[in-house]
């Protein structure tokens, strides 16, 4: 008897669980089907099913309901499947067979978003560590849970069906600007939503780093072509193959090349200007530099940070380390922005004390999860983020960690030579300078 009603338990709760899941669909069924009664008897078996399937026709008929009745359909399949992926896993098991509760569900270029609230006496990262196992039941690439940072019982669930980031390159919207301003927010890719990720420099120093032929030196070139396009901005340029950056020079105050000398000079200057400024500023009774006081921004860019912070004799580097250091330290307040780019700032290469200035993290594609918390900083490959887990082809995606952010997923735009060489003319001439 026990265990007949154990079985009868069983089935019900199945039978609830299946209706509740496929709600949205008997909605439908149960509504036609009382309207279809309800005209036949009022108006006759003829004219009352025609008119019930009328609404119906016109709604298949009519493209924009169309795609919202197909739209709310599939939300209801992907709440199905995620319901039951979390099933296989004994998620439900943690408490009283409940699972997490779908609030939202949104498409996205990769797959959708659900938000989901989750039951009481678990976490997101109990939704976390089941999503391995449920993304393989669904059938998807991935599932990626993460926190609401304002309530700890909703968490977000990315379910990843494609990646929106692979294909031909992206782009730029720099391409065809006439200028630039500096103050205002460079358009560097899309994230995994489609949207423009934008990256804002006064007050901020970036760090990109990756393997070669991640696209470090695409992506730096597209924060050089926002400072080069705005002609209040005196750009600095250290470059350690003298190749990168060299489209750039008639843009710059100085080129250096691989001179440790040179490079110690120039951010020495840098100091001076800066210590200068800070004495104006203390005279004006302000506190940073601004778009209106026509003091104008100083951008230092550094490909191949590596070449300058680890060769040569010591005493050289250390002064050179010394040096740029101070500028990341204390120059943000007076304008100074420093972009560095590198293979991999691993301490034995780049000072921590160095590598730990940078507000802005920039991770291209990386040999291993180590080498890509050098650049993110330690711990973000084990959430998750690491770049030795993407496709070597994919070339400009990487993850962009904003200061006191988290990681973004983000495929860079690319300027061609061609483009690059007409910006760069294009910018030099804003200057005043022969291209």
């Amino acid at each position: 008897m026990a265990n007949r009603e154990g079985a009868v338990e069983t089935f019900l709760s199945a039978a609830s669980r299946t209706a509740w899941g496929f709600r949205l669909e008997l909605a439908i069924v149960a509504a036609l089907a009382a309207a279809w009664l309800y005209s036949t008897r009022a108006i006759g078996v003829v004219a009352g099913p025609v008119v019930t399937t009328v609404p119906v026709a016109a709604v298949a008929a009519w493209p924009a309901a169309r795609r919202l009745a197909w739209r709310q359909l599939r939300y209801a399949s992907v709440r199905r499947r995620f319901s039951a992926a979390i099933r296989t896993t004994g998620f439900d098991r943690l408490k009283m067979g409940r699972t997490p509760q779908i609030v939202k569900v949104r498409e996205t270029p990769a797959g959708y978003r659900l938000q989901v609230r989750l039951p009481a006496g678990t976490s997101a990262t109990d939704l976390d560590n089941a999503a391995e196992v449920a993304a393989a039941a669904m059938g998807v690439a991935d599932l990626r849970v993460s926190r609401d940072p304002r309530r700890a019982s909703i968490a977000t669930v990315a379910v990843i069906q494609r990646d929106p980031l692979a294909g031909p390159a992206l782009p730029c919207s720099l391409a065809s600007a006439g200028g630039w301003s500096l103050w205002e927010p460079i358009p560097v890719g899309l994230d995994e939503d489609a949207n423009t990720v934008n990256v804002s420099l006064p007050e901020h120093n970036l760090l990109l780093g990756g393997e070669p032929g991640a696209g470090k030196s695409a992506a730096l070139s597209l924060l050089v072509a926002a400072a080069a396009l705005d002609p209040t901005v005196t750009l600095w340029l250290l470059d350690g193959k003298r190749l990168e950056l060299a489209a750039w020079e008639p843009c710059a105050a100085r080129l250096v090349g691989p001179s440790l000398e040179e490079a110690i000079e120039v951010l020495d200057h840098l100091r001076g200007e800066m210590d200068a400024r800070y004495a104006q500023l203390l005279a004006w009774k302000r506190r940073k530099v601004a778009p209106d006081d026509g003091l104008g921004l100083h951008v230092v860019v550094i490909d191949e940070l590596a070449l300058y912070l680890a060769s040569g004799e010591k005493k050289t580097r250390d002064r050179l380390a010394e040096s740029l250091r101070d500028l990341i330290a204390r120059g943000r307040a007076a304008g100074v922005i420093v972009l560095a780019a590198t293979q991999r700032p691993s301490s034995d290469i780049v000072p921590t004390s160095v590598r730990d200035l940078f507000g802005f993290r920039w991770a291209l594609r990386c040999p291993t999860r180590d080498a890509s918390d050098t650049i993110l900083g330690a711990g973000w490959a084990a959430e998750g983020y690491s770049r030795a887990d993407i496709d070597p082809a994919s070339r400009g995606v990487g993850y962009l960690l904003h200061e006191g952010g988290v990681p973004v997923r983000v495929r860079a735009a690319y300027l061609d030579d061609t483009t690059l060489a007409r910006l760069a003319a294009r910018a030099a001439t804003a200057r005043g300078h022969q291209p």
